[in-house]
């Protein structure tokens, strides 16, 4: 299903909406204003019981050589994580998406996890807070082991506040060294049913 940016703006309303019936939106790339929806067959997910932190990166956590902060860069994470990288050649997030993420922030549904260093931004995520559901979107890294600190921070955060379901829309081979896990759309739209009968969580 696709739906040009100029007919229907991705409103807090509309996104919020399809997050809770399994859909997300996405663009060809940053300088195609349209957008459409995805709605995978196979669906990534971390199992927040079965998150799976290498030793190597219990080092790095334990070294606390980042600074982690929630929240208080979003739309510099939003634009970090647009930008073309060597391993990122093309991106999905065009300024239709930038800004309804921006308005879902402002409305508190959408949030950062940023990692800092001698006080400058050098990685972090981003998602939508939904029920008892967070929705991962993009991350992005400028140092070595920045935006897995903050994934591990993520899931930590999430447990301690009782969230049950963390969605990444697909599996990578990066993702799945921390066990995510492909599962199909019905067993998805199960989990998904559960994280919406909760109310809101406030993320922070």
């Amino acid at each position: 299903m696709t739906t040009s940016s100029d007919h229907m703006p991705l409103s807090p309303e509309i996104l919020l909406s399809a997050y809770s019936q399994g859909l997300f939106p996405m663009s060809d790339s940053a300088d195609d204003p349209d957008c459409f929806w995805v709605k995978p067959e196979i669906r990534g997910i971390i199992p927040l019981d079965q998150f799976h932190i290498p030793r190597s990166l219990k080092k790095v956590i334990a070294q606390r050589k980042f600074d982690i902060r929630i929240n208080t860069r979003f739309d510099d994470v939003m634009k970090e994580c647009a930008k073309e990288t060597g391993n990122r050649p093309s991106t999905w997030i065009n300024r239709t998406i930038y800004e309804a993420y921006l308005q879902l922030h402002k409305v508190g549904h959408a949030h950062s996890i940023e990692a800092w260093r001698n006080n400058q931004l050098v990685g972090g995520l981003y998602g939508v807070s939904l029920g008892a559901g967070f929705f991962g979107e993009s991350m992005f890294t400028r140092e070595t082991d920045a935006s897995k600190v903050c994934l591990a921070y993520l899931v930590k955060h999430l447990k301690k506040l009782n969230y049950i379901l963390l969605d990444t829309q697909f599996t990578t081979d990066h993702l799945k060294r921390f066990g995510a896990i492909d599962i199909p759309n019905d067993e998805y739209l199960s989990l998904l049913s559960d994280a919406m009968s909760y109310e809101d969580i406030e993320f922070y």
